[in-house]
């Protein structure tokens, strides 16, 4: 079996296929409550999201998660792909933390409390644009 990983991608793969294979496989089974609150958070950034069910929409964003961390996971996945995958969706939860009212401190990218679990989700960026970077040989 050829491997897409290099060795040294591996740990920086794994931990963050785990953190987001784990992220999706809590979301799977989220009661109306919680789906509603997801969606409600993520229909005001994004309004095309507007028109879909809630329990449509934490299930898809449960199956995005657990994809996205298999993807991580599996050493057959080129790092180019989880690469760019981590970064999409890690920009669309950059979104949400640029544009939703509250999660920033007037006047500034520094997090309020309530915007802190979002803004730390920026290292899925650093990490999927690192592999996207080392893949495409633009990081010299």
């Amino acid at each position: 079996m050829r491997l897409f990983v290099r060795p040294h991608q591996i740990p920086v793969r794994l931990a963050t296929g785990l953190f987001m294979l784990n992220s999706g496989l809590g979301k799977a089974s989220v009661d109306e409550e919680t789906a509603t609150a997801l969606h409600g958070m993520a229909s005001g950034t994004y309004p095309f999201l507007k028109n879909m069910e809630p329990m449509t929409f934490a299930k898809l964003l449960s199956k995005s998660e657990i994809a996205l961390g298999v993807a991580l996971v599996l050493p057959v996945v080129p790092s180019v792909v989880a690469g760019a995958a981590l970064t999409a969706f890690a920009g669309g939860l950059m979104g949400l933390y640029l544009k939703t009212p509250g999660l920033r401190q007037e006047g500034s990218l520094r997090p309020t409390q309530e915007g802190v679990a979002i803004a730390k989700d920026i290292w899925l960026v650093g990490i999927g644009a690192s592999l996207l970077c080392e893949e495409l040989g633009r990081c010299d």
